[in-house]
Parts: structure tokens; sequence; C-alpha cells
């Protein structure tokens, strides 16, 4: 599930810079772990891992220099609906955008990967991004970031 990382971090590069609500990544840190319960397993000055349950993690990619992104992975092929739920609140600590937004855009873009294998939708300020595979090792995977952009309408 660390194949995700960078990913994430090519995505943040991509995104451009000039968030408004830039925050240090120990307070997003906190934030992840206040609105999901998830704990933190690696923390380092622009990123961290979270266990989630027994079959997610989360990532968090501190953005340079002001946007940010956090992903969600699952191991299986159909998440279960706490998946989304907690994907959603993480990505609101981020982003500040709704969790129930982001919740329900990440079953769309999901929905849509499982035969895309990948797709976006973007939403005010972010881009919701899945994708879904199958690795030799781990088995199925769904993979989901929301990702900050610079450009909030």
């Amino acid at each position: 599930m660390r194949a995700l990382l960078p990913i994430l971090a090519l995505a943040v590069l991509a995104a451009g810079s000039g968030s408004a609500r830039a925050q240090s990544c120990d307070t997003l840190i906190d934030k992840v772990t206040a609105e999901t319960a998830a704990k933190a397993t690696e923390r380092r000055s622009d990123y961290a891992g979270f266990t989630a349950g027994p079959d997610m993690t989360l990532t968090l990619a501190c953005g340079t220099p002001d946007l940010s992104s956090v992903g969600a992975q699952y191991r299986g092929a159909n998440p279960p609906d706490v998946y989304y739920e907690t994907f959603g609140r993480a990505g609101h600590a981020v982003t500040g955008i709704d969790a129930s937004t982001i919740t329900e855009a990440a079953h769309k873009a999901q929905a849509a990967a499982v035969r895309l294998r990948h797709s976006n939708v973007d939403l005010g300020g972010a881009r919701i991004t899945c994708s879904t595979m199958v690795s030799p090792d781990k088995g199925p995977l769904t993979l989901c970031a929301v990702i900050e952009h610079s450009d909030r309408s």
C-alpha cells in the first residue's frame, strides 16, 4: 500500500501552489487523527501513515509548498461504507471540504474506476481520484485520494 505515496506526492506537486489554508504537517496529522480515530504509524515532517482498520490505511502527503493530499487504501475490491466515511473525514481534515461531499465523490470515482481502472471527480479546491488494481502479493486493492489544488472555484 506504500505504492500510493509516490503517486500522491507527484499529484501534489502537479496540482500547483498557493493554498491560502496551508497548515503545518504536524497540524494536519493531528487533525486527521482526531477526525478519523486512525492511529499514526509513521510521522515525518512532510508525510504520515495511519492504520484505520484491519484492511485500511491512510497516507498524508503534506504539500510543498502549500498543498496537501490524503489517500485511503483498502485491501479488497469492494470497500465497505466505513472506508468511504473515514476517507471523507480524513479529506475534510485536510481540505476543509464537507466530509459527506468527499464521501459521495469517492463513491462515484471508485464506481467508475472499477470499469476504467482509474477515475477522477473534481470538487471546488480538490480532486478525488480513485484506482483499482490487483497486487500480486496483496490481491485486490482500492486506492482513493483527495488532492488539494489552488483553484477553489
